[in-house]
């Protein structure tokens, strides 16, 4: 093959990685902090996808649609926190899933009920449309290119947050024990409400941004959910660090292998075997790679050890 196509699937693995990423830190820090399995994580996925299309065909302004898709999934997060998962901290985790499986319910069939059952398509700006030409002649859209850059600049936003900032010392304060911050004066129930809007709202980001290059339909977070889901468990719950470098792991596994698996599958078998082999082994690498992953180091790669 040539290394003009491996480069450009390298790039395509690193553009689904930091989109699995944005969608990852923020189902990371629930799960860490509030010890939250949110199914529905995805929904807000779905709602900023939504909410950035509306917005889109009304103005015709793509940076309004990305900021009103933060804000309708933020906003949608901190009024789930309140009127439901607020009552889920203390219940088992059983609870917690058949709680935030409802919510999907109710997301998807309101999504419907507002937007109707056919996709939606939200249009690349033609300020960000087109291809840009990369050292060694590769033809990349600088649409794609814009989503790496995006991507990677929220998660050094994120570590700054993170580490340095009062806020962030509360959110790693939180995560280790909860109790005590409560009882040193915290709020514990605005901080959860806040971790939980942010993580929302960077859903909201990245549905807005992959809506650009797929279809906007109902249903469209749970594929993602489940990916992001990996990422975490590979990554270690709770981990901004971990969340990024498992994201781009399952990103340019889950890329290269579907492309690549098929072609090396060739050497030794008939075209049409070599594609289906090739083609259901990359769908299972993913998943192969957090089975090692959790052999060698039960915690994930940046979890804490217990």
């Amino acid at each position: 093959m040539s290394p003009i196509l491996i480069a450009e699937q390298v790039l395509n693995g690193l553009q689904s990685g930091v989109m699995l990423f944005l969608m990852a830190a923020g189902l990371t820090l629930i799960f860490g902090v509030m010890g939250l399995i949110n199914l529905a994580h995805g929904s807000l996925y779905m709602v900023g996808a939504f909410a950035a299309a509306a917005v889109a065909a009304a103005t015709g302004s793509f940076l309004l649609a990305l900021a009103a898709a933060m804000a309708a999934a933020a906003g949608a997060g901190a009024l789930v926190e309140l009127v439901v998962i607020r009552r889920l901290y203390d219940r088992d985790h059983l609870d917690q899933v058949l709680a935030t499986f409802a919510l999907i319910l109710i997301f998807s069939e309101g999504t419907r009920w507002l937007f109707g059952s056919f996709p939606l398509y939200l249009d690349i700006p033609d300020w960000l449309s087109g291809p840009v030409t990369l050292p060694g002649g590769i033809q990349y859209p600088l649409y794609r290119l814009a989503l790496i850059g995006i991507g990677l600049s929220v998660a050094a936003g994120l570590w700054l947050l993170i580490a340095h900032t009062r806020i962030g010392i509360r959110i790693r304060a939180g995560e280790n024990d909860r109790e005590m911050i409560a009882a040193l004066g915290v709020d514990i129930s605005r901080l959860y409400t806040m971790i939980f809007a942010l993580g929302a709202a960077l859903a909201g980001l990245a549905g807005a941004l992959v809506g650009s290059i797929q279809s906007v339909q109902v249903g469209m977070g749970e594929p993602v959910l489940i990916l992001a889901f990996v990422v975490i468990v590979i990554g270690g719950i709770g981990s901004i660090r971990g969340a990024l470098i498992g994201a781009l792991l399952v990103g340019l596994t889950d890329t290269l292998g579907g492309v690549f698996l098929p072609e090396l599958f060739k050497l030794i078998a008939d075209p049409a075997s070599a594609t289906a082999t090739g083609s259901a082994l990359a769908s299972m690498s993913i998943y192969i790679l957090m089975a090692a992953v959790l052999v060698w180091r039960p915690t994930g790669l940046f979890g804490a050890a217990t």
